[in-house]
């Protein structure tokens, strides 16, 4: 748990002394070693007002939990070893959260973006419906964006947010319209193109039983096109987050909302399993936080007390200077709901604001072994219901754990099997090579059962849980130059502070050298096709998802293919296909041989 215990100048000896005069019931003069005149009894003055926010992010329709290395928490005990444990589903969530709340009087659930997208069958089938329901079930309040909630495009979003059948799908439960979520979704940085209004309302303000009031502004990192398929978000633009946030501050703070929170969908990383009780602030205030959320947080008005921060994935709890040198509290829960986080502080009674000193947090695991909400329970067994044919359908089988999201490898088995399956997906289409990002491997195919399939079977939710996206592949022309090019921007660019390590089908092959920075990385002269050195003026047939053939995550060599072919296969589709095409119960499917990305150190 991270308690403030520092602030600076004037305003902090004020700030420290009227919350400990309010918070002891001692004067002011008291506190600060002034003498005064005996005074008669005064009537008692009202106490601090206590809050409590209780924040999660990055669930990605994640209602039940995540099997293998990408649904585990990892815990430093007292004896600095660091364990790890299964966590995360919607069902034991809502237990914790409400035994958080007891005996709290003033308490709000806020959810800081990617709630939905990237979501398993049993919520996607339903585009996300049944998370929002779930959401809705745990007492989510207030919710910013995240890029994963442009995953279906803007029009999409609203109908979320506002209510309506899908378009093409219609209803999701025949005769009952959907009626969008009864939580504000925020978008305060987000506009339609040539508009100065934003898509969604940029803040919330909650007012307490006692009249107090916070303000809560929700933004996503301006970031949001690298991580976003073009095609989706041709009309509506993402802006600077300092300009957004100091803008809404100064509304907030002409309305008299003192108290202000940012619910922030950007984040900061450090790499590896953070541990969700790792004390951030260890070396100094926000030591381990990464960037970009820790210029953010040192950039953003003073007048914002705490931030809220999600997109990165890794638990945290950290401190940084506001630009008035104050300490301010930056928060992440784990994804997938495998962690919450509890923050609590105090309200000034006289002026409504944040008593800094009184703001502690601290990130909760939620253990598969929680007791189980029955009404969570029900609402998710209700879903499941509807789509069990389909979820429990056996689509392939596999002779051991195959670690996709889970795993920190450079090589991923999970990642090659994919890509293998997308080449053969696009033989038609002339295609040689495919390659597949980090980000699009979402969970991990693990051996042992998850339900009643048996030991080894992959079903069809499983495969979907993998690459839930069902984006269109493409094939193109690359020359070789530009497909070391695209290599190379894995380490370069806005890759280079996290290397994203592009995950080759079995006929590529490549190695990086880490002791060196930047693109120099890649070794350039490694880069084989086929057994094959890469000639530079030779043309080679690539597949990639859309996401990736627009430039997504920084790979904007693939906008230079030519002779694009596309239609039909999606990336989910293919990996189905292969697990059913590739194996059988007489012959599962072993993890391919890890030869196709080699690291020097």
């Amino acid at each position: 748990m991270l308690i403030l215990k520092h602030r600076s100048a004037a305003r902090r000896r004020r700030s420290l002394a009227a919350g400990a005069a309010a918070l002891f019931g001692l004067s002011l003069l008291s506190w600060t070693g002034a003498t005064a005149a005996p005074q008669q009894p005064a009537a008692a003055q009202p106490g601090p007002v206590p809050v409590q926010l209780l924040a999660l992010n990055d669930l990605h329709g994640n209602l039940d939990p995540v099997d293998g290395p990408a649904g585990a928490v990892s815990r430093v005990t007292g004896s600095g070893e660091v364990v790890r444990s299964q966590a995360g589903g919607v069902a034991g969530l809502a237990t914790l959260l409400k035994d958080a709340r007891e005996g709290q009087p003033n308490t709000l659930t806020v959810g800081a973006g990617d709630l939905i997208g990237g979501s398993p069958l049993l919520s996607a089938n339903f585009h996300d419906e049944p998370t929002v329901d779930a959401l809705e079930e745990l007492g989510l309040d207030v919710a910013s964006v995240g890029n994963h909630e442009f995953d279906e495009g803007p029009d999409e979003l609203l109908r979320i947010a506002h209510g309506g059948c899908h378009p093409a799908d219609g209803c999701a439960v025949p005769g009952e319209p959907y009626d969008g979520a009864d939580f504000p979704y925020l978008a305060a940085n987000v506009t339609r193109k040539g508009s100065a209004e934003p898509l969604l309302p940029p803040y919330w303000i909650k007012t307490l039983p006692g009249g107090e009031r916070i303000g809560f502004i929700g933004l996503i990192t301006q970031h949001a096109p690298d991580a976003i398929s073009a095609a989706r978000i041709r009309d509506v633009e993402f802006h600077d987050e300092v300009e957004t946030v100091d803008r809404y501050s100064r509304e907030l703070t002409g309305m008299g909302v003192a108290a202000q929170t940012v619910v922030i969908h950007e984040g900061g990383a450090h790499g590896g399993s953070v541990p969700y009780n790792e004390d951030c602030d260890d070396g100094g205030p926000g030591a381990k936080l990464g960037q970009p959320i820790r210029a953010l947080a040192e950039s953003f008005s003073p007048d914002v007390d705490v931030i809220v921060s999600g997109h990165s994935h890794e638990p945290y709890v950290c401190t940084v200077p506001d630009p008035a040198g104050d300490p301010r509290v930056v928060t992440q829960a784990a994804s997938f709901g495998r962690t919450y986080t509890d923050l609590r502080f105090a309200l000034d009674p006289g002026t409504g604001d944040v008593l800094r000193s009184t703001v502690e947090a601290a990130n909760h695991p939620v253990s598969t072994a929680a007791p189980q909400d029955p009404a969570m329970a029900k609402l998710v067994a209700t879903w499941r219901e509807r789509s069990a044919e389909l979820e429990n359908k056996p689509v392939g089988y596999i002779t051991d754990d195959l670690p996709g999201r889970g795993s920190t490898a450079p090589e991923r088995p999970l990642g090659g099997v994919m890509a293998d399956g997308q080449v053969e997906a696009t033989r038609g289409n002339g295609a040689e090579i495919a390659m597949i990002q980090p980000g699009g491997i979402r969970a991990d195919l693990t051996y042992a059962s998850s339900g009643d399939e048996g030991d080894g079977v992959v079903t069809y939710a499983e495969a979907f849980r993998v690459s839930p996206f069902e984006t269109g592949l493409v094939t193109m022309t690359l020359t070789g130059d530009r497909l070391v090019e695209v290599l190379r921007q894995g380490f370069s660019g806005a890759n280079e502070d996290r290397a994203r390590f592009m995950q080759p089908s079995a006929a590529l092959s490549y190695a990086v050298d880490l002791r060196l920075s930047g693109g120099a990385r890649l070794d350039a002269s490694s880069v084989r096709v086929a057994g094959e050195p890469v000639v530079a003026d030779r043309e080679y047939r690539v597949t990639v998802n859309e996401f990736l053939a627009e430039g997504g995550d920084g790979f904007t060599a693939f906008k230079e293919g030519t002779d694009r072919q596309s239609g039909g296969m999606t990336d989910t589709a293919a990996l189905v296909s292969y697990l059913q095409n590739a194996s059988s119960p007489e012959a599962p499917l072993a993890p391919p041989a890890p030869a196709r990305i080699e690291v020097r150190e």
